[in-house]
């Protein structure tokens, strides 16, 4: 079942097209990773989704219901953390949980889910002496109250350190075991990386690339990078990696030559060979392309 379906929108400002033609749909229990820099329509297109702002053109439905018609009905079903979150200074943490928990009419303990986010030793401070990490583990906390059945993060990791940003996974992780939807936009890629199903990619407001990161790296022929440490870089051996099938670049480095193939073991097994065979080979490494090699490739043009 697709919990969103977003067919054919556009959203325009004045003489800005913010987004244009978009359609694509998650499914019911998927981690669905929202990518694309600054600008490219991905907070627009939540905002859309969550009726906070009209489409010029197109259809959004959640949970098979009318983005916009029955917009109190989507919410009521939805856990948000978007972005600019406005906390309440002179509440306390435990307060502003307290809060949506009985907007929402819900049973949770607003104390089990600060402990969640790390936040147990902070419950009772104020959320005005918050630091941005503390306000946004804060804002996760609440969008968590009642199990929503799908959870929309809109830059979540905005400000939280490394503690913060595990939190954050495991967190994503459990909501999906527990059967939950997570639409998640970010900007950090390794964040997305870690926890999405399926990623799209939108450029200038339209989906460039939608799938799995393994699907869109064979789509894309990003490949393995094979890293060979050697004694010595020939110029001639430099060449000749250069002209073998599946081969798209080569790099000398450090001691080291970096040789970008094709998916497949064939390439990277000719080009260990061709090491071997000019007497330098000492070790090697596969690396395989990561999703910011992806993302690098469908926003830049190199991977």
């Amino acid at each position: 079942m697709s919990v969103i379906e977003i067919d054919n929108l556009s959203k325009r400002f004045d003489d800005v097209t913010a987004v244009d033609g978009l359609s694509l749909t998650v499914e019911e229990g998927e981690v669905f990773g929202f990518l694309g820099p600054n600008g490219a329509g991905k907070s627009t297109t939540i905002n859309a989704m969550l009726d906070f702002t009209k489409p010029t053109s197109g259809e959004i439905r959640v949970f098979g219901r009318d983005a916009q018609r029955d917009s109190v009905a989507v919410r009521e079903r939805s856990g948000l953390l978007l972005e600019g979150y406005g906390a309440y200074p002179n509440l306390t943490g435990r307060e502003h949980v307290k809060h949506a928990i009985d907007t929402k009419d819900a049973g949770d303990d607003p104390d089990a889910l600060l402990e969640r986010v790390g936040l147990a030793d902070a419950a009772d401070r104020r959320a005005g002496g918050y630091s941005k990490g503390m306000r946004q583990r804060m804002a996760l906390a609440v969008a968590l109250v009642g199990d929503p059945d799908l959870l929309v993060l809109d830059e979540p990791s905005t400000g939280l350190d490394p503690n913060g940003a595990r939190t954050l996974r495991e967190v994503v992780t459990e909501e999906a075991e527990r059967g939950a939807t997570v639409f998640f936009s970010s900007h950090i890629l390794e964040q997305v990386d870690a926890v999405a199903d399926r990623i799209g990619i939108l450029l200038d407001g339209s989906l460039a690339a939608s799938g799995g990161v393994e699907e869109l790296r064979r789509e894309l022929g990003a490949g393995t990078t094979l890293s060979v440490r050697v004694s010595a870089v020939p110029d001639a051996l430099v060449a000749d990696l250069r002209e073998l099938d599946g081969v798209r670049e080569v790099r000398a480095r450090h001691g080291r030559i970096e040789i970008d193939c094709d998916d497949g073991g064939e390439a990277k097994l000719r080009a260990l060979n061709a090491v071997a065979d000019a007497g330098v080979f000492e070790d090697f490494e596969v690396r395989d392309a990561s999703l910011s090699d992806v993302f690098s490739k469908y926003t830049e043009g190199t991977a």
